[in-house]
Order: C-alpha cells, then structure tokens, then sequence
C-alpha cells in the first residue's frame, strides 16, 4: 500500500481531521500487518486517542482516557502500547514534552521534524529532507556521521502568531 504524503503542516492548517485520522489509521494498521505485528485493541484504541489531535499526549494522559474506555488502570497498559507503536513507526516521542504524537507517515521509513508549538502546544510533523541536508552538511564538514537524529522545534503555529499580532 503505497503512502500517500501528508501535508507536513496539516497540524496547523484548517482539514477534515477524520479523514486524516481515518487514512493515518489505515495506513497504520497496513504497516503493522506488513511487519508482521498485530494491532491488538489496546495499542488500536491507543493511535485513536493520539490520532484525535494533532498534540502530544503524556503516557498518564494516554492511560486515563484508556482507563476510562475499560482497558484498566495500571501504567503498563500504556506504555506497553505507545512502546509498540513508537517501535513500528506509528507514534513519535516528543522528548522536549515527555510525550507521544502519533506519526503522521506510518509506514513510511524517515526522521520526523517536529514543530510544537508553544502556546497551543499543537504539534507538527514535517518530513525531515531539507533539515537532514543541512545537518549532513554541517556534520561532514566536521568529519560527523549523522545516524539518527531527533530534531523538535518550538516555536508559534500561524493561528497563535495571528492572533498575537
């Protein structure tokens, strides 16, 4: 199943977030089965509760809304599913928040680059080729091999910057 490229500020732009989170979903579970992993209801219903905004969600904030939908109460339950799904490429973790963000190109072998903002504390996943050039650059230039790196940017989305101006 081929991805479909996501708008790397869909986050900060006005969009039918159902079909966004319906196709992501989609995406998602095409990818699990791809790999050979199962999306069990607990780790399914745990993309859902990321995929409803485009924020990041602390582990505790995950486990009470899990909680709530019968999945129990124990910390585990949680972290055991977002553990899956940063494992299989559907979730991101925000390390500036201590928090999940559901990946916006399940499937799809890449390094996210994070915008967050820090006022609405929306966060948005743009693909990371240009900021990879860049880094490659500078770090060859120094004789570094960048492997793996997690870039997360803070900053105003355009709604907060509108409406402070």
């Amino acid at each position: 199943m081929p991805n479909t490229p996501v708008h790397p500020a869909r986050a900060f732009e006005t969009h039918d977030h159902d079909a966004c989170a319906g196709d992501t979903l989609a995406r998602a579970e095409q990818a699990v089965r791809d790999q050979g992993g199962r999306m069990t209801p607990v780790r399914r219903r745990t993309l859902e509760i990321l995929l409803e905004e485009h924020r990041a969600m602390g582990a505790y904030d995950v486990l009470q809304r899990l909680a709530t939908d019968g999945f129990g109460h124990q910390p585990p339950v949680a972290y055991r599913a977002l553990e899956f799904l940063v494992e299989h490429g559907l979730a991101h973790r925000i390390r500036r928040l201590n928090a999940f963000t559901a990946c916006m190109h399940p499937g799809d072998a890449h390094q996210a680059v994070f915008l967050i903002c820090r006022q609405c504390d929306s966060v948005a996943e743009a693909r990371e080729d240009a900021v990879r050039t860049a880094l490659n650059a500078a770090s060859a230039a120094l004789g570094f091999e960048v492997e793996r790196a997690s870039i997360e940017a803070s900053g105003l989305c355009p709604k907060c910057r509108d409406a402070g101006a």
